[in-house]
């Protein structure tokens, strides 16, 4: 049995990475990136509403509406091919979201509403919510709460944290669960799809670095330790690759969730190691390796997190020995 991606799928993934290269490329990125940073509060970006509507008008957004409801009827494994790319361009906003919120909220799949949810988990004082300044609506809720900004991690990824009515003793998932929980499985895996995405791209930054850096009269990356990082990193992104590819296909919750997990991993280590291979090049703010890592420290934290990836994976096994 063939399970390489068909034709019009690689066809799909082509024409999303050529319309991400021509409208959200290094340079749009970096302009972004310092936008956010000259602000001074550290809360990020906008997003651009302009990129928002041309990822609308692509199906980006509505890749998986029936086309009776005006989508294209696609499904998941289409799906992680596209936000694939979208991780691997690093393209802000609350991507998965939106997608989510297609047919549900007015313009979602147009690309003329932005919709963000509360997907990533709260701390003593409430829930964070990315983008929530920019968003339009926040999937599942009737209205859009008013948060307090925080600073992030990731200047693209602005954050607010919106009090939760149950008191800093309530649980830390209370009051989203009710809002999200019905898009945990699809949100984990597209969200894996774009850690994914980063990590290949920090594999390629990181082999076209070692191979221009020279050291001792010679590229870096003829050094062992080197080309055993760069494997290891390559090795590292496949391996989280097939499980999301895989988990799109069957559909399975769990294995959603060991995609999610495997995923997270590769692109957190992944754009550690890049920074390896980079050394003091890569801690600087003109190295795009750093904007990898810390959205994909904020991807960690959305949808399903680790800890709650290994407790979904070991109740069915703990069912299935049972």
């Amino acid at each position: 049995m063939d399970f390489q991606p068909t034709e019009d799928q690689r066809d799909l993934r082509a024409g999303v990475r050529g319309l991400l290269e021509g409208r959200y490329g290094r340079e749009a990125l970096r302009a972004a990136v310092d936008a956010a940073a000259g602000t001074g509060t550290g809360t990020g970006a906008a997003v651009d509403r302009g990129l928002w509507r041309e990822l609308g008008e692509a199906g980006f957004f509505a890749l998986r509406l029936p086309e009776s409801e005006g989508g294209v009827g696609l499904g998941l494994p289409e799906a992680v091919l596209v936000f694939e790319e979208a991780g691997r361009a690093l393209v802000p906003g609350p991507l998965v979201a939106t997608h989510l919120a297609a047919g549900v909220v007015p313009g979602a799949a147009a690309g003329t509403a932005v919709v963000t949810a509360f997907d990533l988990a709260g701390d003593l004082a409430g829930d964070l919510v990315a983008y929530l300044g920019e968003a339009d609506a926040v999937l599942g809720a009737a209205v859009l709460p008013v948060g307090e900004p925080v600073r992030a991690a990731d200047p693209l990824t602005p954050l607010h944290r919106v009090a939760r009515p149950g008191g800093a003793e309530a649980s830390a998932s209370a009051s989203r669960s009710a809002s999200v929980s019905a898009y945990v499985s699809e949100g984990a895996l597209l969200t894996a799809a774009l850690q994914v995405g980063s990590a290949l791209r920090t594999v390629e930054l990181a082999v076209r670095y070692a191979g221009e850096r020279e050291q001792f009269g010679q590229p870096i990356g003829a050094f062992q330790a080197v080309k055993h990082t760069c494997a290891q990193m390559l090795v590292r992104a496949e391996v989280a690759r097939t499980a999301v590819y895989a988990a799109a296909v069957t559909g399975d919750p769990g294995e959603a969730a060991a995609a999610k997990l495997l995923a997270d991993g590769a692109a957190v280590r992944n754009a550690r190691d890049c920074l390896q291979v980079h050394g003091g090049m890569g801690f600087t703010w003109e190295a795009d390796v750093h904007l990898h890592l810390k959205r994909a420290w904020v991807r960690a934290e959305q949808w399903r997190t680790a800890a709650e990836a290994e407790e979904l994976l070991a109740a069915e096994l703990l069912d299935s020995a049972g």
